[in-house]
């Protein structure tokens, strides 16, 4: 099994027409990772940063992003790390979590709460959601 950094990723799924002779290369080889069928493996980690370079560098959208994520989930060469917690995250996400918070409240999920003080973004959103558990501001 080989491990995927964000790189591979980015190269992958984010391409480019107007790539260098680099990074054409670096495109040709994630393909053949991608497509060779060879067990492959992917850190949650790695998808949180995936995730912040699609927006950030890319200026993806959410959808596009959560596009992805569906795309790895469903390769059946691929394995992702916490599968669980990031099959949450992504419904979070799509429900318009920031994906990093939606994450993060997923590997939580046998904690009886969360606390966190981002109060208006994550908190009230995820608990006007209902997710489990439940979000807290500390006072």
């Amino acid at each position: 099994m080989t491990g995927l950094d964000t790189n591979v990723l980015a190269r992958y799924y984010l391409g480019g027409h107007d790539a260098d002779a680099a990074t054409a290369r670096q495109q040709q080889a994630a393909r053949r990772l991608f497509e060779g069928g060879q067990p492959l493996y992917v850190a949650k980690t790695v998808l949180l940063e995936f995730e912040w370079v699609m927006r950030g560098a890319y200026g993806s959208t959410p959808a596009q992003f959560a596009g992805v994520l569906e795309h790895l989930l469903a390769s059946p060469q691929i394995t992702v790390e916490d599968r669980v917690s990031v099959e949450a995250a992504l419904a979070g996400h799509r429900h318009g979590l920031d994906f990093a918070d939606a994450l993060h409240h997923a590997a939580y999920r046998t904690c009886d709460a969360m606390a966190s003080f981002d109060d208006r973004r994550f908190a009230r959103r995820a608990n006007t959601l209902g997710l489990a558990p439940a979000v807290h501001v500390p006072r």
